[in-house]
């Protein structure tokens, strides 16, 4: 059915459709009769809903301008979750930067009637792993089925379709997915060039001439992404750290010339364990079970890798032995330690202290029956992707007026993922596995066994070594940035330095610096 058709049976019918709706959307319903109004998320939260409750009165829009602009709430920072942008480079839901203004959480209504407001969970499936047991052959058959029944679905418009094209496999096995419904898509891809030759352009080229997609590439260089990401970080309106939004942001303007619909593979890598914090999380326990004796020298040692942020982040997080503060520090950039050293006393008082105790807190009894990468993704699939990744994704997109699908996050998909065991996810160290055994199926060995790259970040870390972005780097060393009335200079300037001299590998937290900077400049710059 039809967007229109889904919201006019939401109107008839309430909160009970919203079991069985499968898409993306952001809404609202006034139902005059009952006098109530419901706002409602999709399960996944590939679009924003924003809102304000302030002395009786609800404000509400999908971006945090129109409700700045139709609300009495000042534009200030809450503290708190400005202190959970740099624990982990964006504010989880319900939280935003701005006080008084919240996201309604992926999955979530907002219910107003009769002078009360309450919020729920209406997407509220607590996944566990499925009591039928599969074998290999049969749980591929099966999601290869699901993957090719939501292509088809996502590729249903009246304007012309492309694809967001990566070197990697996921863009690549939906490339594959989309020829079975069509031909000679366009795709299309941006990267550095000559300025970072690790990027995914080349790849990219590859994989289109292989599956025959209509296919143009896009370059940037350091210079566009500090001129720009001003811009950017408007049109995103809360500071995210993703190095990715600078080249999201012109890859939408350039496909819009061709189309108006594009596809995306963002999701198998938090479905399918894609990362190597993913390997910790699945592996921890043998790290745990490790006697103290031997594992605390090893600890050290490890700790003296100069350059590892990884390895760094994953020690900070598998000795943890409660389980939801377990994941909370896999997510963190830095430890606690660290996060006081760096922010203004002030900004850590009790109540940033018990916003960061409490979060994730509700999802404890809905993650009792996964095992322990089960639980981990429930809270990437419900924080981290729709917080950030597709939050950007969706303004980004829409700025040019691209509307862009991301059809491995279809519900049918989540769900059925969700009930199997993390040994098809990550198995023998593998990554991705029941994932890349349906693509084995799908698009050649060679963009399969394509190693993963980062170009966003791993482009920002080579930038600040080698002194390319300067006018980054003097954020830093300026007495007069924004960023000096919560962060503690000295503690930016080491950071910098220890970065640039190989001493340790900042890159991450320094460009959330960077990011924050410019997000104070937009947002919170004295009027003139």
């Amino acid at each position: 059915t039809s967007v229109e058709d889904k919201i006019e049976l939401l109107a008839q019918w309430g909160l009970d459709l919203l079991q069985r709706v499968n898409g993306m959307f952001g809404l609202a319903i006034w139902d005059d009769t009952a006098r109530r109004l419901i706002l409602a998320r999709d399960c996944t939260g590939i679009k924003p809903l924003y809102y304000s409750l302030d002395s009786g009165r609800l404000v509400f829009g999908s971006e945090v301008r129109s409700v700045l602009a139709a609300s009495d709430t000042s534009r200030t920072i809450d503290p708190a979750a400005l202190c959970l942008y740099l624990r982990f480079g964006y504010a989880p839901s319900p939280h935003t930067v701005y006080a008084g203004i919240n996201k309604l959480p992926a999955g979530h209504c907002l219910i107003a009637e009769r002078g009360r407001v309450s919020i729920n969970r209406w997407w509220n499936r607590a996944p566990e792993p499925s009591s039928r047991v599969r074998s290999v052959a049969e749980a591929e058959s099966e999601l290869l089925e699901l993957y090719q029944q939501a292509v088809k679905r996502h590729l249903i418009s009246d304007v012309p379709v492309g694809l967001l094209l990566s070197g990697g496999i996921d863009s690549g096995v939906l490339l594959a997915l989309m020829n079975r419904y069509g031909n000679n898509w366009p795709s299309y891809t941006i990267g550095y060039g000559r300025e970072f030759i690790d990027d995914e352009l080349d790849d990219a080229a590859r994989t289109a001439q292989l599956l025959q997609s209509s296919h143009a590439s896009i370059q940037l260089s350091s210079t566009n992404v500090e001129e720009q990401l001003g811009r950017v970080i408007q049109i995103v309106e809360e500071p995210l750290n993703s190095a990715s939004v600078v080249p999201m942001y012109n890859l939408c303007a350039r496909v819009r010339e061709d189309v108006k619909v594009a596809l995306m593979g963002q999701g198998p890598d938090e479905l399918f364990g894609g990362y190597k914090r993913h390997l910790g999380v699945r592996y921890g326990h043998l790290w745990r079970a490790i006697p103290g004796v031997i594992r605390n020298p090893l600890d050290g040692l490890l700790a003296r890798l100069r350059r590892n942020e990884t390895i760094h982040r994953g020690l900070f997080a598998l000795d943890e032995p409660d389980r939801l503060e377990r994941y909370k520090k896999a997510f963190s950039m830095l430890p606690d330690a660290q996060l006081a050293q760096l922010v203004r006393p002030e900004l850590l008082s009790s109540d940033a202290r018990d916003v960061y105790a409490e979060l994730w807190t509700d999802c404890l009894p809905l993650i009792e029956k996964t095992d322990e990468l089960g639980g981990f993704r429930y809270l990437e699939l419900r924080s981290f992707i729709p917080d950030e990744l597709l939050m950007y994704g969706d303004k980004l997109s829409m700025a040019h007026g691209l509307e862009v699908r991301v059809p491995f996050l279809d519900r049918t998909i989540v769900e059925y993922v969700e009930s199997l065991p993390m040994e098809m996810s990550v198995r023998l160290f593998s990554r991705k596995w029941l994932h890349r055994r349906v693509c084995q199926k799908l698009i050649p060995n060679e963009i399969v066994g394509r190693k993963k790259r980062n170009f966003g970040h791993n482009a920002t870390d080579a930038w600040f070594r080698r002194g390319t972005m300067t006018s980054f780097s003097d954020v830093i060393k300026d007495d007069h940035s924004y960023i000096y009335e919560y962060i503690e200079p000295t503690a930016a300037r080491q950071l910098l330095s220890d970065h640039v001299s190989g001493v340790g590998d900042h890159h991450k937290l320094l460009y959330t610096l960077i990011v924050l900077e410019e997000w104070l400049r937009n947002f919170f710059r004295p009027e003139s």
